[in-house]
């Protein structure tokens, strides 16, 4: 009897131990090209597409290259999708690209994506005004990065436009290619994604007054009562920072900020470039 009683106890922990092995299974990571992660399993590679299942599932799913930045496999190996090779962009100017005169030890500033996670819209707006800081940043550091120059943002864009190139296809676009356009050996490719979320408080005051009537009796009267309402916007932010040299990415980090009020993204550029590889303090 006791024999059994051994067997099953054993039983369950192997029960246990295999199902806690399956449930911590390791899973492929997908990083598209828009920043985000898709987790599953990967079955079949090929030249145009991936093919994978989501966890619990069997069903697959078909993913065409182009969208994919990198692999990161359970096996801890890594894949790098190249875009230049069989690359579609093509631009809206027709013809080959406009190769700029390269100035060397020179950065440029990308337009900075803006995108709201939830609904994949981007801001034009605040895309600009992410390029804008970043470079404004720069130039206030320009002693911090000597022998670096930045290439002044009107001469940025205005090759960028010519090229039929925006914050709407900056991602697809291979370095090799912005560096020519650009004429410079140096790039901060940037992006920002966020989603929000409301939190709601609501306060109730009152106040009220009394009257003395000739006989000294107290009458209350005249109760009033107001409620206030509040609504407070949260916003997380995931910023993306990559720094290229000569075609290739020399620094590339990802940071959430702190605090989760609207300008908050602002401190994370700051710090990521502060300790970038271009960066020396005084």
């Amino acid at each position: 009897m006791k024999i059994k009683k051994v067997i099953a106890v054993i039983l369950m922990l192997f029960v246990s131990v295999f199902g806690f092995a399956q449930g911590g299974k390791k899973l492929d990571k997908i990083i598209k090209r828009d920043y985000t992660i898709i987790e599953g399993t990967i079955s079949k590679i090929s030249d145009q597409t991936v093919e994978y299942s989501l966890p619990g599932e069997a069903i697959q799913i078909s993913l065409d290259v182009s969208q994919i930045a990198r692999i990161d496999f359970a096996s801890g190996r890594s894949q790098t999708f190249d875009v230049s090779a069989g690359s579609t962009y093509i631009p809206s100017a027709p013809g080959p690209i406009s190769v700029a005169e390269m100035k060397p030890n020179t950065i440029a500033v990308l337009p900075v994506p803006y995108v709201n996670s939830d609904n994949m819209q981007s801001s034009e707006d605040m895309s600009k005004f992410a390029q804008n800081d970043m470079y404004n940043k720069l130039l206030d550091k320009s002693a911090n990065i000597f022998p670096l120059t930045v290439q002044d943002l009107r001469t940025t864009n205005s090759l960028l436009h010519k090229a039929g190139i925006d914050h709407h296809n900056i991602d697809e676009t291979p370095i090799a290619d912005l560096e020519k356009i650009l004429g410079v050996d140096n790039i901060i490719a940037a992006k920002i994604s966020y989603t929000m979320s409301t939190s709601s408080t609501a306060s109730t005051y009152g106040s009220g007054s009394t009257t003395i009537s000739n006989n000294d009796k107290k009458i209350k009267s005249n109760d009033y009562s107001t409620t206030i309402a509040n609504t407070q916007m949260y916003y997380y932010y995931n910023v993306y920072f990559d720094m290229y040299k000569n075609n290739t990415k020399i620094y590339s980090q990802t940071r959430k900020p702190f605090l989760n009020l609207k300008d908050s993204w602002i401190d994370s550029i700051t710090y990521l470039l502060k300790r970038s590889p271009i960066y020396i303090k005084k």
